[in-house]
């Protein structure tokens, strides 16, 4: 699975999922692009985008309804949170599929 992480996610998340191909918003060079340029930019170079920003869910019947990719909201951006529920998180990355928006 390609995932590629926004801008918010801590960078040991990679770390934990580095059975896939991971990447960042930064790597990408796409650093401080709006939610919706920034989807289309990755639809179909990604299979999924994790990120921490509630604002994104607001969009999604607005720019979010024609793509593929799939979207992971994680409840927060705070590593040791996010430790909390790292079982979580892989379990719904193993279960991602296109166009899903998973919400943690």
């Amino acid at each position: 699975m390609r995932i590629i992480l926004d801008e918010n996610i801590p960078r040991p998340l990679a770390e934990w999922i580095s059975v896939h191909e991971v990447t960042t918003v930064q790597k990408e060079g796409w650093l401080g692009i709006a939610n919706g340029e920034l989807i289309r930019r990755i639809d179909g170079q990604f299979d999924l985008f994790i990120t921490a920003d509630k604002n994104l869910r607001y969009q999604q019947n607005q720019n979010l309804q024609e793509r593929s990719i799939a979207i992971m909201e994680l409840p927060t951006n705070r590593l040791s949170e996010l430790l909390a529920i790292k079982q979580s998180i892989l379990d719904a990355i193993s279960r991602a599929q296109p166009a899903d928006y998973i919400q943690l």
